[in-house]
């Protein structure tokens, strides 16, 4: 996998886009700014965002290739983001944080709830979580995502991989994406904002 995202990464341009996911942005916007955690960041536009909005950002990818055009990014936007290159199960931190951004994060099936329940780890008692990602009926779309069913997502299944979040928005709904080249299109995804207990 971090052949394959380096790889992806490795041209001049942002294949995502360099604004922040839509959904993101707007729960972001409600929140004060405080200690914020993406992982699986890419190439920085969710940590970019969210730093020039006052936010103290730890991002990781496992992609050397992210991390440098994230900090290309934040470079050109005057901001300042910390970002870790490593594996979402290896990542460590002291710090709590008070919320975490999971923007269209598909870590592979065998590991996805083990690794959804190590972010939360580092997410305070009362931290918010902000989740987006492709439901499994996005496999009938070509606008992004993987293509292996068991990597997309169900209601169902979020709420047994988040099991210590109270959810204050859980919704499956179509979109039109328009984040870069490789999101581009109508898809389905699943939504939720969420507060750990």
């Amino acid at each position: 996998m971090k052949e394959f995202w380096n790889e992806r990464y490795a041209n001049e341009e942002f294949i995502y886009g360099t604004e922040p996911n839509a959904f993101f942005k707007q729960q972001l916007d409600k929140l004060n700014p405080g200690k914020i955690l993406l992982p699986a960041e890419g190439e920085g536009r969710n940590a970019v965002y969210a730093a020039s909005q006052g936010w103290e950002v730890k991002a990781f990818d496992m992609s050397i290739k992210g991390q440098e055009k994230a900090l290309q990014l934040a470079e050109k936007k005057s901001v300042n983001i910390s970002y870790d290159v490593t594996g979402v199960q290896e990542f460590q931190s002291n710090e709590k944080f008070d919320a975490v951004g999971l923007s269209f994060a598909h870590f592979p099936a065998d590991i996805r709830k083990q690794a959804h329940q190590h972010v939360l780890g580092f997410l305070k008692i009362g931290g918010q979580v902000i989740f987006e990602a492709f439901a499994k009926s996005q496999l009938e779309h070509t606008s992004g995502g993987p293509k292996n069913i068991d990597m997309l997502f169900s209601i169902d299944e979020v709420k047994d991989e988040f099991p210590q979040l109270e959810f204050e928005i859980l919704k499956a709904l179509p979109i039109e994406l328009t984040e870069g080249e490789h999101h581009k299109g109508k898809a389905e995804v699943i939504r939720f904002l969420g507060v750990k207990k």
